[in-house]
Protein backbone atom coordinates (compact mmCIF):
# COMPACT_ATOMS: atom_id res chain seq x y z
CA UNK A 1 0.00 0.00 0.00
CA UNK A 2 1.33 3.42 -0.92
CA UNK A 3 0.59 6.77 0.62
CA UNK A 4 1.84 9.95 -1.01
CA UNK A 5 1.62 12.39 1.85
CA UNK A 6 1.74 16.13 1.44
CA UNK A 7 1.92 18.53 4.35
CA UNK A 8 -0.73 21.15 3.70
CA UNK A 9 -2.01 24.41 5.10
CA UNK A 10 -5.42 23.40 3.76
CA UNK A 11 -6.89 20.91 1.31
CA UNK A 12 -10.26 19.88 -0.04
CA UNK A 13 -11.79 17.39 -2.45
CA UNK A 14 -14.67 18.30 -4.75
CA UNK A 15 -16.93 15.91 -6.68
CA UNK A 16 -19.38 17.33 -9.23
CA UNK A 17 -18.71 20.85 -7.97
CA UNK A 18 -19.45 20.00 -4.32
CA UNK A 19 -16.86 19.79 -1.53
CA UNK A 20 -17.04 16.34 0.06
CA UNK A 21 -13.94 16.49 2.28
CA UNK A 22 -11.78 19.30 3.64
CA UNK A 23 -9.11 19.96 6.25
CA UNK A 24 -7.07 22.87 7.44
CA UNK A 25 -3.45 22.36 8.57
CA UNK A 26 -2.45 18.69 8.28
CA UNK A 27 -1.79 15.96 5.73
CA UNK A 28 -3.34 15.23 2.37
CA UNK A 29 -2.60 11.59 1.53
CA UNK A 30 -3.12 10.03 -1.89
CA UNK A 31 -3.58 6.30 -1.32
CA UNK A 32 -2.68 3.58 -3.81
CA UNK A 33 -3.59 -0.08 -3.27
CA UNK A 34 -1.73 -2.98 -4.88
CA UNK A 35 -2.91 -6.62 -5.28
CA UNK A 36 -0.76 -7.98 -2.44
CA UNK A 37 -2.08 -5.43 0.07
CA UNK A 38 -4.31 -6.39 2.99
CA UNK A 39 -5.58 -5.00 6.29
CA UNK A 40 -2.15 -5.42 7.86
CA UNK A 41 -0.72 -3.19 5.09
CA UNK A 42 -3.43 -0.61 5.79
CA UNK A 43 -2.74 -0.70 9.55
CA UNK A 44 0.98 -0.18 8.96
CA UNK A 45 0.35 2.72 6.59
CA UNK A 46 -2.03 4.40 9.02
CA UNK A 47 0.50 4.05 11.85
CA UNK A 48 3.11 5.75 9.66
CA UNK A 49 0.71 8.51 8.58
CA UNK A 50 -0.22 9.40 12.14
CA UNK A 51 3.31 9.17 13.53
CA UNK A 52 5.65 10.20 10.70
CA UNK A 53 7.48 13.32 11.84
CA UNK A 54 6.94 15.92 9.12
CA UNK A 55 5.91 18.96 11.17
CA UNK A 56 8.39 21.45 12.58
CA UNK A 57 9.12 21.81 16.27
CA UNK A 58 10.09 25.09 17.98
CA UNK A 59 13.60 24.77 16.50
CA UNK A 60 12.34 24.36 12.95
CA UNK A 61 13.22 20.65 12.74
CA UNK A 62 10.80 17.99 11.52
CA UNK A 63 10.24 16.34 14.88
CA UNK A 64 6.46 16.40 15.23
CA UNK A 65 3.85 14.04 13.82
CA UNK A 66 0.26 14.61 12.76
CA UNK A 67 -0.82 13.19 16.12
CA UNK A 68 1.48 15.63 17.92
CA UNK A 69 0.12 18.72 16.15
CA UNK A 70 -3.52 17.59 16.00
CA UNK A 71 -3.79 18.40 12.29
CA UNK A 72 -6.35 17.12 9.83
CA UNK A 73 -5.98 14.00 7.69
CA UNK A 74 -7.52 13.99 4.21
CA UNK A 75 -7.40 10.57 2.51
CA UNK A 76 -7.93 10.35 -1.26
CA UNK A 77 -7.88 7.08 -3.20
CA UNK A 78 -5.60 7.19 -6.24
CA UNK A 79 -5.04 3.94 -8.12
CA UNK A 80 -2.54 5.64 -10.47
CA UNK A 81 0.05 5.50 -7.65
CA UNK A 82 0.35 1.79 -8.44
CA UNK A 83 1.16 2.42 -12.11
CA UNK A 84 4.18 0.79 -13.71
CA UNK A 85 5.97 3.59 -15.57
CA UNK A 86 9.32 1.92 -16.22
CA UNK A 87 8.88 1.37 -19.93
CA UNK A 88 6.99 2.91 -22.79
CA UNK A 89 5.14 6.19 -22.95
CA UNK A 90 1.88 5.00 -21.40
CA UNK A 91 1.44 3.79 -17.80
CA UNK A 92 0.44 0.21 -17.09
CA UNK A 93 -2.00 -0.40 -14.27
CA UNK A 94 -1.35 -4.12 -13.95
CA UNK A 95 0.18 -3.49 -10.50
CA UNK A 96 -2.96 -1.78 -9.18
CA UNK A 97 -5.40 -3.75 -7.04
CA UNK A 98 -8.73 -4.71 -8.61
CA UNK A 99 -11.38 -2.08 -7.82
CA UNK A 100 -13.21 -4.27 -5.27
CA UNK A 101 -10.03 -4.85 -3.23
CA UNK A 102 -9.01 -1.21 -3.59
CA UNK A 103 -12.38 0.00 -2.31
CA UNK A 104 -12.40 -2.49 0.56
CA UNK A 105 -8.94 -1.54 1.79
CA UNK A 106 -9.44 2.19 1.30
CA UNK A 107 -12.69 2.04 3.29
CA UNK A 108 -10.94 0.00 5.99
CA UNK A 109 -8.10 2.54 6.17
CA UNK A 110 -10.59 5.40 6.39
CA UNK A 111 -12.63 3.79 9.17
CA UNK A 112 -9.51 2.92 11.18
CA UNK A 113 -8.26 6.50 10.73
CA UNK A 114 -11.56 7.88 12.04
CA UNK A 115 -11.27 5.77 15.19
CA UNK A 116 -7.60 6.71 15.71
CA UNK A 117 -7.54 10.43 14.90
CA UNK A 118 -9.82 13.37 15.59
CA UNK A 119 -10.06 15.18 12.24
CA UNK A 120 -10.36 12.83 9.25
CA UNK A 121 -11.93 13.57 5.88
CA UNK A 122 -11.85 11.76 2.54
CA UNK A 123 -12.51 11.80 -1.13
CA UNK A 124 -14.85 9.32 -2.81
CA UNK A 125 -13.44 6.04 -4.09
CA UNK A 126 -13.66 5.78 -7.87
CA UNK A 127 -15.09 9.26 -8.38
CA UNK A 128 -13.78 11.98 -10.68
CA UNK A 129 -12.33 14.23 -7.99
CA UNK A 130 -10.78 17.65 -8.03
CA UNK A 131 -8.20 17.99 -5.27
CA UNK A 132 -7.27 21.47 -4.09
CA UNK A 133 -4.39 22.07 -1.73
CA UNK A 134 -2.01 24.63 -0.40
CA UNK A 135 1.18 22.63 0.00
CA UNK A 136 3.20 23.62 3.06
CA UNK A 137 6.92 23.64 2.42
CA UNK A 138 6.46 21.87 0.07
CA UNK A 139 6.86 18.68 2.06
CA UNK A 140 5.99 15.47 0.20
CA UNK A 141 6.93 11.86 1.01
CA UNK A 142 6.02 8.51 -0.53
CA UNK A 143 5.35 5.99 2.24
CA UNK A 144 4.96 2.28 1.52
CA UNK A 145 3.81 -0.53 3.76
Amino acid sequence: MKGLLQRVRSARVDVAGETIGAIDHGLLVLVGVEPQDNRVSADKLLHKLLNYRVFSDADGKMNLSLSDVGGGLLLVSQFTLAADTRSGMRPSFSKAAPPALGAELFDYLLEKAKTSHTMVASGQFGADMQVHLINDGPVTFLLES
